[in-house]
């Protein structure tokens, strides 16, 4: 542990969030993740004024509320529940993705600490210059200045400081032999930005496979005229395509058969797969 190089970095981003957020109340969105009780943590060695809010998406992985409870964190409940969004909407995709717009990225105050990290990714890497930014909400007057205070910190630095403050984390975050594994993200449940598309969430809970296709099953009975009906035959095809594949061309190509096979049920597949009975 390079405790130098760490308290250079704890000791900029207190004094930061003390100029950022002074004599006024600010938010720390806190999600549950790790970045999230970095943040909170050092809201707390900062002394400044805040409200730690983790918004309810009801698709959060298991046990995400108890530690929210145990953190002492408020939790923002939605208006609307994420299956009730895809029984209106259909499933979420990489390009689509209205239960964000929904369930978490909504105003509440003028000012937010969130623990946005560049090291995280190429994207947030070219994103993100400075530690602060103007986050717009449906419209110019609907802003919020967005505090990034651990912007440059990389996952050692996250590790490091998580062990110097013995910070419990989310359940999640724990191996089987007790110890950190700091590499892992958290995030809604079968979300499709997942490197797996969400297979993994779906294989460790296959009651959700249940729960998707039941909501998905009502929008595509009630919206006839959507695209999907006009590439895929049926919800259990497109909920294949979603998860197990890239493309449409790939799903099809996959399933269909021709000349070398016959094509495949996708409702039967699914069954199979997850054992479970549609």
């Amino acid at each position: 542990m390079n405790c130098t190089n760490l308290q250079h970095k704890v000791d900029k981003a207190i004094s930061f969030l003390q100029v950022a957020c002074k004599n006024e109340i600010v938010e720390v969105c806190y999600s549950g993740g790790k970045d999230s009780d970095v943040i909170l943590e050092l809201a707390k060695m900062a002394g400044i004024k805040y409200r730690a809010i983790y918004r309810n998406t009801t698709i959060d992985p298991p046990g995400t509320i108890l530690h929210c409870i145990n953190k002492g964190v408020e939790i923002m409940q939605p208006k609307v529940r994420f299956l009730s969004l895809i029984s209106r909407k259909g499933f979420p995709t990489r390009r689509v993705r209205f239960c964000c717009d929904v369930l978490k990225e909504y105003k509440i105050l003028d000012r937010a600490i969130q623990g946005i990290r560049r090291s995280e990714s190429i994207k947030r890497a070219r994103i993100y210059k400075e530690p602060t930014m103007c986050r717009f909400y449906g419209s110019k007057k609907n802003h919020v200045e967005v505090i990034m205070p651990i912007l440059d910190w990389t996952d050692k630095d996250v590790e490091d400081f998580i062990k110097l403050r013995n910070i419990k984390l989310h359940p999640l975050y724990y191996r089987e032999d007790g110890t950190l594994d700091v590499k892992k993200r958290l995030g809604c449940m079968g979300c499709p930005l997942k490197s797996d598309n969400g297979l993994s969430d779906f294989k460790a809970h296959p009651k959700l496979v249940k729960a998707w296709l039941k909501a998905g099953m009502k929008w595509w009975n009630e919206k006839p005229n959507t695209s999907g009906h006009q590439k895929y035959e049926s919800i259990y095809e497109l909920f294949v395509s979603n998860v197990f594949f890239d493309s449409y061309e790939d799903t099809k190509l996959a399933i269909t058969g021709g000349i070398f096979g016959d094509k495949i049920d996708c409702k039967a597949f699914l069954e199979t797969y997850f054992n479970i009975e549609l």
